[in-house]
């Protein structure tokens, strides 16, 4: 597919691709593929690598999103959607920072709950952080069913007894193309941080435990986030990962819904019929209630996904790298306008591990007063969950982890009904702004350039800290400090250290999660 070059042109290991010049010199190369076409009888099987072209392929429009039921978006959509787009302030250029060394490395890993997003999504444009110093990069992989649908005729054909978990492999293979190929955009193999939001903070995760990573990435970023093996939260979340026979069980059923007999029969059903059930929730196990995680996300399989969060951190088996994981501040059951009463409070402190004790730490008279209550704990409880995973992180690894909690409301209509709402962080954190067109004061430039210095210092080094920033300290293990009032680091409104909790409310929280169930 020869073209007449005009734009900066880089050879890939597949093929030569020509990029567009962004107004301030940044080169963007978008829709390179790093992996065949998943449709047919390449539905569910591991990522293959693309077919080799001739000539120079242009590179200047996003790739089709893989499948799913759009959310506010008019993507174009294909099974033939596993592409990288890179930003780059030129494929020649060096870290300025670091001598004659390749620019590090930002690798973006989108959410939306594994059924739904693209790393076509403005709010994930990689320009400003490119002009800074880094390269950019954000891909695609597979969502929902096409993703995360387990069988036992799946694993059988594994040869491993193994399925569910493609999407996950197409994120190994995303960043197997960025160690073989970066090099030729600038950017340094050596140097790779693995981020994102939300299903991305867990994909995060994920791949930080997974032994199919081994070398692949450096540092990773989790927004929303690592949390304690202990945290009931994990239960309703998207990071809450399927048992093995279980995911089996319900793609059987899914499949027989399909009208399909056999997996032949599976891989040839129409698109439009295979996504009907895409968004669907979890079944309820048992008597658990409330929210519930989506049926299609990763699997316990022993093979990408070998052990549980507890089993990885209690062995020490993760990767040991640099890691920066937090929440903000109206999310996991906090919200600026809690639909919560004193009955319903009371109802719900019942369930808690100590009733009594739970209460007159968060007393309540009033719906007002248990509104209030209600977010507090929640706070709490979130900021005590990331705070202990990092005392078990540190348990092991050398390498340091950093935790925040993000208290800046974005400005827009939605601000007095969402607040520091879970995503509302992202434009600060990759410094994009621009991409959206929300009413941003000079107050959210200064806090995206402070945000966003954090984040590329950490992805420069493994520590966000630097000249001009207010010192954030990393975790320590347990054995080397246990203080009466531990602390995590507020990024947004303010940017300094930041208490976890009150004593009593720590102790508290930290015994409900250290003696619950763990996952």
């Amino acid at each position: 597919m020869t073209v007449a070059s005009t734009g900066p042109v880089v050879v890939t290991r597949h093929g030569a691709v020509e990029g567009l010049t962004d107004p301030d010199g940044v080169h963007v190369f978008r829709g390179v593929p790093y992996a065949a076409d998943t449709s047919g009888p390449r539905r569910w099987r591991p990522p293959a690598p693309p077919e080799r072209w001739d000539g120079i392929r242009p590179a200047h429009t996003f790739g089709p999103a893989c499948p799913q039921h759009q959310r506010g978006t008019d993507w174009p959509t294909s099974e033939d959607c596993l592409s990288v787009n890179v930003w780059t302030a030129s494929p020649r250029a060096t870290d300025p920072r670091s001598g004659d060394r390749p620019r590090p490395v930002l690798v973006w890993v989108h959410g939306g709950r594994f059924t739904f997003g693209s790393g076509r999504d403005p709010q994930f444009d990689g320009v400003r952080l490119a002009s800074r110093g880094i390269v950019v990069v954000t891909f695609n992989y597979r969502l929902g069913v096409l993703g995360y649908l387990a069988t036992p005729e799946l694993s059988t054909e594994s040869g491993r007894g193994a399925s569910g978990n493609y999407g996950l492999l197409d994120q190994v293979a995303a960043l197997a193309w960025v160690r073989d190929n970066i090099a030729a955009f600038g950017g340094d193999p050596g140097r790779v941080t693995v981020a994102g939001q939300s299903a991305g903070a867990a994909s995060v995760m994920a791949l930080v435990y997974s032994p199919l990573t081994e070398g692949l990435l450096h540092g990773a970023i989790a927004e929303s986030g690592a949390g304690h093996p202990g945290d009931p939260a994990l239960a309703h979340l998207a990071a809450s990962y399927r048992l093995l026979p279980d995911a089996e069980r319900e793609g059987a059923d899914y499949q027989r819904a399909c009208g399909a007999q056999d997996l032949a029969a599976l891989r040839a059903t129409p698109l439009d019929e295979l996504l009907a059930g895409n968004d669907a929730d979890e079944p309820p196990r048992g008597s658990a209630g409330g929210r519930r995680p989506p049926l299609f996300r990763p699997v316990l399989e022993g093979y990408a996904f070998p052990r549980t969060y507890a089993e990885t951190l209690a062995l020490g088996a993760q990767h040991d790298v640099p890691v920066m994981t937090g929440t903000t501040k109206d999310e996991d059951g906090a919200s600026p306008h809690p639909d919560v009463t004193l009955a319903s409070f009371r109802a719900r402190a019942a369930h808690e591990p100590d009733p009594d004790a739970f209460l007159a730490l968060y007393p309540a008279v009033g719906d007002d007063e248990a509104a209030a209550m209600s977010n507090q704990a929640a706070r709490d409880r979130s900021r005590t969950s990331t705070y202990l995973w990092s005392r078990l992180w540190a348990e092991h690894a050398t390498s340091p982890s950093y935790t925040y909690w993000w208290t800046h409301v974005p400005p827009g209509p939605d601000a007095e009904r969402d607040g520091a709402f879970h995503s509302g962080e992202i434009s600060y954190f990759l410094d994009s702004l621009h991409s959206s067109d929300r009413p941003w004061t000079d107050e959210d430039r200064a806090i995206a350039a402070t945000t966003s210095s954090y984040v590329l210092n950490f992805v420069r080094t493994g520590d966000p800290n630097g000249p001009g920033l207010p010192r954030w300290e990393p975790a320590l293990p347990e054995a080397d400090t246990a203080p009466a009032a531990p602390v995590t680091m507020e990024l947004g409104d303010r940017f300094g250290p930041l208490h976890v909790a009150e004593p009593a409310r720590f102790a508290y929280h930290r015994n409900a999660l250290e003696n619950g169930p763990r996952r």
